[in-house]
């Protein structure tokens, strides 16, 4: 029997966990259900929490780029995982990014020794009755999927994501490539000057006949189940979320797309040349041994062995050892402009929240952001509280603010951006025409505007 003042959380991942862990912070007895070990969902591979499936990046700690002023708000308002992240992460340049491995194990070590939460290794099927957050994430099972749909009164969105290969570092051939950081920017855990990112650069005739072999290449088709859901629609042929295009899709979108996207080569000179290559691949390290590295924006659906055969064309990886090849999933998100409100509640039923990407947020940081305030909102409603909205002047009142409130007809998951703030102009302060400096006066209104919130709550 369910205890009324207990809080359930559906899902281990990122925005379950850090929900969990916030609503028994602050007093409230929580059960956390993780379908896995004992049911897959086709993309984790491990039983921890909070399992990264994707990049092992929780993206930039500038404070002028939009993913580090989330990350700020984070570190205020007491995150979990941002902490964890922190402690286990490897060198990424300017960005955060982590030891999966460590990361998912630390993170599967805080849930299970709380002493407010009860961990519990079994799938739901049925929204419950009592006090609950769904966070289940894009891989939702599919009976959770029909009672969601069910809830919702209409169909699912969906589109379809996609994972980056990871290879082994000691196959790759430094005659060919270099490490070095965009300009420069190496992170506090780099043992060397050379820089965070393993280089791979490509002249004009080497890019283009990569390019070509990319778009030539075979892809896997895609299962049925991620075609369509049962109760469903069938999903277009290019349906894909932007944000996580497949290299091979971006290639066909012209030319030289890849050069001006994740093979872009600003801010790299290549040692050898003294020039700035034409295109670069980059790699990102993975664990914290350094033994393993993920090749950054190159999500793939492409076959195995066409993954092999092509991006073995790269220069220095034409003996890489694959550890994990990329792959292509169905990602399951809800309607939230109609369905929620921008303290996650439901609009028509105020003790149930959602969170993470099932809500239509994107990134890692955007979903344990989401756990964070639907947690603590979640306790809320438990202690008898009323349900707290942030200011929209902060990167996670905006984001929760935008898919509470964007146009049904174009809605997309959306990561944390500095185009969803309100401009300075809407706060009463002067424009910025510099961009840099404009966004470095949104991170100071962030920061002022979330500490004024705090204090007005009593929790500065």
């Amino acid at each position: 029997m369910i205890d009324s003042s207990e809080l359930i959380v559906i899902g281990g991942g990122l925005a379950g966990s850090e929900a969990a862990w916030q609503a028994a912070e602050r007093g409230v007895r929580v059960r956390l259900y993780e379908m896995r070990p004992h049911t897959s969902t086709g993309a984790h591979t491990g039983p921890h929490l909070a399992e990264l499936v994707c990049s092992n990046s929780l993206g930039s700690l500038q404070s002028d780029r939009a993913p580090g002023v989330l990350k700020t708000e984070l570190e205020r308002l007491g995150s979990l995982l941002l902490r964890v992240a922190n402690e286990t992460a490897v060198p990424a340049g300017g960005a955060l990014a982590v030891d999966r491995e460590a990361f998912a194990a630390r993170v599967t070590q805080a849930i299970e020794s709380h002493p407010r939460i009860t961990l519990l290794r079994q799938e739901v099927d049925a929204i419950p009755t009592a006090p609950v957050v769904i966070a289940s994430g894009p891989l939702t099972s599919p009976a959770l999927s029909r009672a969601i749909a069910g809830f919702a009164g209409q169909e699912h969105l969906y589109f379809f994501d996609a994972i980056a290969p990871i290879i082994a570092i000691d196959s790759v051939d430094f005659s060919a490539a270099f490490r070095a950081s965009r300009y420069g920017r190496n992170s506090a855990q780099a043992e060397d000057e050379a820089g965070d990112y393993v280089n791979c650069p490509m002249t004009k005739e080497e890019y283009e006949a990569f390019v070509e072999a990319l778009i030539a290449a075979e892809r896997i088709a895609l299962k049925d189940f991620e075609l369509e859901l049962e109760g469903g629609v069938r999903a277009g042929a290019n349906h894909f979320f932007e944000g996580c295009l497949p290299v091979e899709i971006m290639a066909r979108r012209g030319k030289e797309a890849l050069a001006f996207g994740p093979m872009r080569p600003v801010g790299l000179r290549d040692p050898r040349t003294g020039h700035r290559p034409h295109a670069v691949v980059q790699l990102r390290q993975d664990n914290l041994a350094g033994t393993l590295y993920n090749l950054v924006g190159f999500q793939t659906n492409l076959t195995f062995p066409e993954q092999r055969r092509v991006f073995r064309l790269i220069p220095g990886l034409q003996n890489a050892e694959f550890v994990r090849y990329g792959q292509m999933h169905r990602n399951t998100f809800i309607f939230s402009p109609v369905l929620l409100r921008p303290t996650l509640q439901a609009r028509s039923r105020e003790d149930l929240f959602f969170a993470g990407q099932i809500i239509g947020v994107e990134g890692y940081m955007g979903n344990v952001a989401t756990g964070l305030l639907a947690g603590w909102n979640a306790a809320r409603f438990v202690q008898g509280q009323p349900p707290l909205e942030l200011p929209p002047t902060t990167m996670l009142g905006a984001l929760c603010h935008y898919i509470t409130h964007a146009s049904p007809g174009d809605f997309q998951p959306m990561k944390a951006n500095f185009g969803i703030l309100p401009t300075l102009e809407e706060s009463g302060e002067p424009p910025v025409r510099q961009k840099r400096q404009r966004y470095q006066a949104y991170a100071a209104r962030s920061a002022r505007d979330l500490e004024a919130f705090l204090s007005r709550l009593g929790a500065g």
